[in-house]
């Protein structure tokens, strides 16, 4: 019988391929878990934060910004941030409203402003003006939920106790039927189940330039896309020039010879008459 787990059969190279990837089942989504990974790995291989920092400070506070903001916008916006508050300490003595002028491009400027200078309190008083390396010291800080904590975690420091789930992983994962979920907590337990953890850090910035570049939310380019053969595409939009069952008709009404759902005309009833429009 052979014994070995996952992770044992990554390090030796192996990989399910695509048809086990793509059947149906708990185990057919671990494995395709693993291979999505590792498609990732070949297709992006330099994948990494795209915001700009040099200490995890900069990280913990760029990552706030990022809400509902791109991270390019917020790149503009951090030099002069760390420039006037290069500390903790500096920024939770600022003024809220110059916090605001500066990061006021990055929308929803005063939550944010009261964020930065709330979690860079919490850390003066609790821990010294020095980002905290766990979890559940990191989600109590103003501003700062699982999502932001997993980016510091990984990306600062190296620690991978979670993947970060994103609007656009969130998509992504759920077309690859990696998930179901639309919450990302949620769709981060069952991530954390299919994807071989040396590559939950990494997994989520692939995602990402893979969303950017081929994945697109409105209109993906399955075609010649890297991961077609592992993706059942659940929840794509139909190309443009597919059938759609004519008005007046209903699907479900039973099954066809083959098994598949027939398409039956819903008329009136004999006997009955029409029911009237009542003003």
């Amino acid at each position: 019988m052979n014994r070995s787990t996952p992770d044992a059969r990554a390090k030796r190279g192996h990989r399910p391929t695509a048809a086990a990837a793509r059947s149906g089942g708990r185990q057919a989504r671990a494995a395709r878990g693993e291979a999505v990974a590792g498609r990732l790995g070949d297709l992006y291989p330099a994948s990494r934060c795209s915001l700009d920092f040099r200490s995890p400070l900069e990280l913990l506070l760029a990552t706030i910004l990022s809400a509902q903001c791109t991270d390019r916008r917020v790149n503009l916006v951090t030099p002069e941030l760390f420039r006037r508050w290069p500390t903790a300490a500096a920024l939770s003595a600022a003024r809220q409203e110059e916090v605001e002028g500066v990061i006021h491009s990055t929308g929803f400027f005063r939550a944010k402003a009261k964020n930065l200078l709330g979690c860079c309190q919490a850390l003066v008083e609790r821990h010294g003006g020095e980002v905290p390396v766990t979890l559940a010291e990191l989600v109590t800080l103003p501003g700062v939920g699982r999502k932001t904590a997993n980016v510091v975690l990984g990306v600062g420091f190296g620690r991978a106790e979670g993947i970060v789930v994103d609007t656009h992983v969130g998509r992504i994962c759920r077309r690859l039927d990696l998930t179901r979920r639309t919450d990302a907590v949620g769709a981060e337990r069952d991530l954390v189940t299919v994807v071989p953890p040396d590559r939950w850090i990494v997994f989520s910035h692939q995602l990402i330039d893979h969303g950017r570049a081929v994945c697109l939310a409105r209109r993906p380019r399955c075609t010649g896309c890297g991961l077609a053969d592992l993706c059942p595409q659940r929840g794509v939009p139909a190309p443009a020039g597919t059938p759609v069952a004519p008005r007046g008709t209903a699907l479900g009404h039973g099954k066809d010879g083959s098994g598949g759902v027939q398409s039956r005309r819903v008329g009136r009833q004999p006997g009955r008459k029409p029911r009237r429009n009542v003003p």
